[in-house]
Formats: structure tokens, C-alpha cells, sequence
């Protein structure tokens, strides 16, 4: 027990002494965002962009990234219309509080930017929740709602239900109405109804529809 309370003595020391260091930083109060859409609607590139409007104006993101997702390369968010950058890989394994923590100490971040969200464990969503309302730094989360099968990711559940503010990235379907669902495309082109809920891929795997021709395409 006196282990136990001294760790979290260490830890809540740790906490105080950045917030010390930022008391001088004056900032709009710190929100817990998720920017959702279905794929291939441009959320790499609305991330990368706003991270970019940050550094332009002197500040600095912090850019993480599910290490699930390496079809730009290990540690790299990019989008289909070209621009990339840099990132920090998380895994299901990570403390993203701890993560936030370790690199303000390094020095000062404007807001933190997580690409392909919907891969987070519940738990890391609250552990993002608690960095906002414990070192002050807004976080925003970028990631798909539902999979293939139209349910949600476990991160993604959690963000709807947590975060502070929910902003929608659009994109259309074939017909032109807007795209909430996404078809996983076999081998043979056909649809999938059954199979992992977590399978990396591009639009060689998944077609964005909107929910009518979703429902056309499985027979559900």
C-alpha cells in the first residue's frame, strides 16, 4: 500500500509541476474532440491540415497514430490527395496519458492529433479524456464510426459517448446522397457480411455507401 500511494504521489507531483510550467500559456479551455466520417472522406487530410495551420502560426502539434495502420509507413499519417507527416505510434498496449505527459515534458504542445481513432481500446479514450482535463491540452481525434458490418468501434463508441464536441467529415455515396456506411469487398468483389471487425485497407477493400445502398449491397 505505501508503494501504491507513493507512485501515485509521484504521478500527481508530475501532473502539478506541468501545469506550473503552462501557467503562463493562455489558451481557450481545453475540449476532447471527435471528427468522425465513414472512409475515404478526407479525415487524414483535414487532420494534417489543421496540424499545419498550428505550425504556420508558431505552434506545435503533437501528431499520433495507431501503430494497426502502416500502409503509409510505420509512424506516418497521409492522405490520398498527398501530403504526409510524421507521427508517434501508439498500440493498444499504451498509456496515451502517460504518452501526452513524456511529451510535454519535452515542451509545449498546442493541441494533440490522433489519426485512425476507431483503433483505440476503450480504456485509452478515458486515458485522453483525463490528459484534457488534467494537463489542459485539447486532443482531437480522428477515426472511422462503424465497420463493415455498421458497429461501432470500441474507440469510436467511447468518443460519441465522452468527448466534448462530435464533428462529422463528409463524403457521398454513388448516388450522391451522403455516405454513413462502408461495404468490405471480398477477393471476388462481392460483399462481406461476417469476418474481423479490424481488417487494414484501402479502396481496394471498401466502398463508402450511403445507407440505403449499404442495405442493397449486403441484403440486410
Amino acid at each position: 500500500m505505501a508503494g501504491c500511494a507513493a507512485s501515485l504521489s509521484a504521478v500527481s507531483m508530475r501532473i502539478l509541476a506541468l501545469k506550473r510550467r503552462w501557467q503562463g500559456v493562455k489558451r481557450a479551455m481545453a475540449k476532447l474532440y471527435f471528427n468522425y466520417s465513414t472512409m475515404n472522406a478526407g479525415k487524414s487530410a483535414v487532420l494534417l491540415q489543421a496540424a499545419y495551420n498550428y505550425r504556420e502560426r508558431g505552434m506545435e502539434p503533437y501528431l499520433m497514430v495507431a501503430a494497426l495502420d502502416d500502409r503509409a509507413g510505420q509512424g506516418r499519417i497521409a492522405s490520398r490527395i498527398g501530403i504526409a507527416a510524421q507521427a508517434d505510434v501508439f498500440s493498444g498496449a499504451d498509456n496515451l496519458f502517460e504518452k501526452i505527459a513524456a511529451r510535454l515534458e519535452q515542451g509545449p504542445v498546442a493541441c494533440v492529433f490522433v489519426d485512425e481513432a476507431h483503433f483505440m481500446e476503450k480504456a485509452q479514450v478515458w486515458q485522453l479524456a483525463r490528459a484534457v482535463d488534467e494537463l489542459d491540452v485539447p486532443v482531437m481525434c480522428y477515426g472511422l464510426r462503424v465497420d463493415f458490418r455498421a458497429e461501432l468501434f470500441a474507440g469510436s463508441a467511447a468518443l460519441l459517448a465522452w468527448a466534448d464536441e462530435l464533428r462529422e467529415v463528409r463524403t457521398i455515396c454513388h448516388c450522391g446522397r451522403k455516405a454513413t456506411m462502408v461495404v468490405r469487398k471480398g477477393a471476388d468483389g462481392k460483399p462481406l457480411t461476417e469476418g474481423a471487425q479490424i481488417l487494414v485497407g484501402g479502396n481496394e477493400t471498401y466502398v463508402s455507401l450511403c445507407r440505403r445502398h449499404w442495405r442493397a449491397e449486403t441484403g440486410l
